[in-house]
């Protein structure tokens, strides 16, 4: 018992961890996001950028989000489950729903200041973009500004390097908190679930993304291997918050244009959710398997469409991809309780839905990257596929 509430108590090494990363995170994007922008010297290459990238989350995240519900319906999860009484209490402080209109005037910062505080990262990447464009357009005036960003986003990455020399301790103090809080046996009845999103994760990962990388002549498997530290750090973590500034400086050694990353990842975090869009798919089949209530052809035309939508703001909404999950629940007259019994076993689908999305915003940086002609790979990403 006592060693149980030794590592309950253990959780803050983990939380201590997790801030000193997010502590470097708007410090390090907002600068880099001005340089990529000042770096493309030409706002018709912004704008080509721009729509390459918005274009590509379009089509891959709808894609998955299709796949998710396939593998839904092939595998009936959820079916025989019967209705479990669990309490839907855990849902009475989520957010009801998205609102596009607040979302999309969200992303104009009323105070930028005040979004850079508060972390939100759209409103920082909207004012970073006009940032960068003042700076091209002011020419050698605004070189001066441009050398302290590029000093500040060096002693940025610095500081990561000491965050990163805690991470064993923190990912051993969530590991520990982990097993403590959720223990495994009285969750083992929500395991088919489990078991199914991670086959739904496998099969992005190992099927729809090489196919992408093959067709944009992207070197996958190099890729994986150089980030496979980060995926596996967001996925003890649950951040992938904890891996963007990492990922921005490992992707750029990858062979990646500095300009092409510092847009295209910050944004895929907002805007390409590869995880959260399979989990929210196959959890609203999950619903309604276990709840008996059939969902026709239309139906599911409807909830890939809503999906579409809601998963483009999942960083700007409290409680993230649930508040999706419950939004189209409701619209599609499933019981709220469903959201709730899935939140019991959330810690662990969160995992596989975080490493998700590190992999799939990596990809699409490259892809865009290669794309626009701005990726050169990296001799010693070259040595390890031959090795």
């Amino acid at each position: 018992m006592a060693s149980e509430s030794l590592s309950l108590q253990l959780e803050v090494l983990g939380k201590a961890f997790i801030r000193m990363i997010q502590m470097v995170i708007v410090p390090l994007v907002f600068p880099l996001i001005v340089l990529g922008i000042a770096g493309m010297h030409d706002t018709k290459k912004l704008g080509r950028v721009a729509v390459k990238t918005l274009v590509y989350f379009e089509v891959i995240t709808t894609v998955i989000i299709v796949i998710g519900v396939i593998i839904g319906k092939i595998t009936h999860v959820g079916a025989g489950f019967g209705a479990v009484a669990t309490d839907p209490s855990y849902l009475d402080n989520l957010q009801k729903g998205i609102d596009m209109h607040n979302f999309l005037l969200d992303i104009i910062p009323s105070n930028a200041i005040m979004s850079m505080a508060e972390g939100k990262l759209l409103p920082v990447i909207f004012f970073g973009i006009f940032v960068g464009l003042a700076l091209v357009a002011i020419g050698e005036k605004g070189k001066p500004v441009i050398e302290l960003f590029e000093a500040w986003t060096q002693a940025m990455f610095k500081v990561i390097e000491y965050a990163v020399s805690f991470a064993p301790i923190g990912v051993f103090g969530f590991i520990a908190f982990s097993v403590a809080k959720y223990g495994v046996s009285s969750l083992l009845s929500l395991g088919q679930f489990v078991a199914v999103a991670y086959i739904a994760f496998l099969v992005v990962a190992l099927v729809l993304l090489p196919l992408v990388a093959f067709i944009f002549k992207v070197p996958y498997i190099s890729l994986l291997r150089n980030i496979w530290d980060l995926i596996l750090l967001s996925f003890t973590t649950r951040s992938s918050e904890v891996a963007l500034p990492l990922l921005i400086n490992r992707l750029e050694k990858f062979g990646c244009n500095r300009s092409i990353t510092s847009f295209v990842l910050p944004t895929g975090y907002s805007f390409n959710l590869d995880g959260a869009s399979i989990y929210a798919s196959l959890a609203v089949l999950f619903i309604s398997n276990a709840y008996n209530v059939p969902l026709s052809l239309g139906q599911l035309a409807t909830i890939i469409i809503m999906l579409m939508v809601m998963t483009k703001g999942l960083a700007g909404v409290p409680s993230a991809v649930l508040v999706v999950l419950l939004a189209t629940a409701t619209e599609m007259g499933l019981p709220a309780e469903g959201v709730a019994l899935l939140m019991a076993v959330d810690f662990f689908v969160d995992m596989g839905r975080t490493a998700m999305n590190v992999v799939g915003n990596s990809l699409a940086t490259v892809v865009v990257a290669n794309w626009e002609g701005e990726f050169k790979p990296n001799s010693v990403a070259t040595e390890k596929v031959s090795a």
